[in-house]
């Protein structure tokens, strides 16, 4: 993936998961970083993490990594973000946002339940968040010009595509990641920036394994059954995806150019 060495890309969620597994890949691959999260302590933990990669054949020094804490619920915190990478860092080539969070009722709670804080909350991180980084990003890129291809990966998910019971806040705001992508993918695909999602399942990460510790017993067994690999993928299985759909290597997703999004 030579195309994405040299480039910068900015990670939102960067302190675990798959962000973080995302942001390990970039910087072995050569990508200058911009790393934002919530949590300063667990944040400044991943960049030094980040920063002992290995780096990829053909990489031949250290990329960048700028870090900043960020509440993806403020648009003003995320403008200060996108604008400080943009000077820190020289530009912006890419962008995964991958701040997520899920409801602390999920699995219990109907949509008769769901009380106006639990909807608000997730709401507000995995489709308000996700909004507000992509509108400074495209700014900035629009900003930019020049016709340097460039692409943004938001955070889906499967329950973006199907819908789940006891899971409705949840499941909106990824469906609404979902549309969000089509639409700025028609807006700006002239403007040589590309806009896709992936949509995770069940993936092996610290917010899933607290997720299964809070549910009844046998349920990571009943969803793991559920899979076709007969196991959940890992966070560095899905940060090589977005790394790919971040390339130039997938110029053309979804194969037809953009006709269908």
């Amino acid at each position: 993936m030579a195309s994405l060495k040299g480039k910068v890309v900015c990670v939102s969620g960067a302190a675990s998961g798959i962000g973080k597994a995302t942001a390990k890949h970039l910087f072995s691959l050569g990508v200058n970083l911009s790393l934002t999260d919530n949590r300063k302590e667990a944040l400044d933990a991943a960049v030094e993490e980040i920063k002992t990669q290995p780096l990829a054949d053909g990489v031949s020094a250290a990329p960048k990594v700028y870090a900043r804490v960020t509440d993806v619920r403020s648009s003003a915190a995320v403008n200060a973000w996108i604008d400080e990478t943009v000077k820190t860092l020289g530009g912006l080539d890419g962008a995964a946002n991958l701040a997520g969070v899920v409801g602390k009722n999920i699995g219990r709670h109907d949509v008769t339940d769901l009380s106006d804080e639990e909807w608000a909350f997730v709401n507000d991180v995995n489709l308000t968040g996700v909004f507000y980084a992509m509108r400074a990003q495209l700014r900035a890129m629009k900003k930019m010009g020049g016709g340097t291809p460039r692409s943004i990966v938001n955070a889906a998910s499967t329950a973006g595509i199907a819908g789940n019971a006891k899971n409705a806040n949840y499941s909106a705001a990824k469906h609404g990641v979902v549309g969000l992508m089509r639409s700025a993918a028609k807006e700006v695909g002239r403007d040589n920036i590309r806009v896709n999602c992936v949509a995770p399942g069940v993936i092996d990460t610290p917010m899933v394994q607290t997720l299964f510790k809070g549910l009844a017993d046998g349920i990571e067994k009943i969803v793991q059954e559920g899979q076709a690999l007969g196991r959940r993928a890992n966070p560095t299985e899905v940060g090589k995806t977005i790394a790919f759909l971040l390339g130039e290597d997938s110029s053309v997703v979804t194969i037809d150019g953009g006709q269908i999004c």
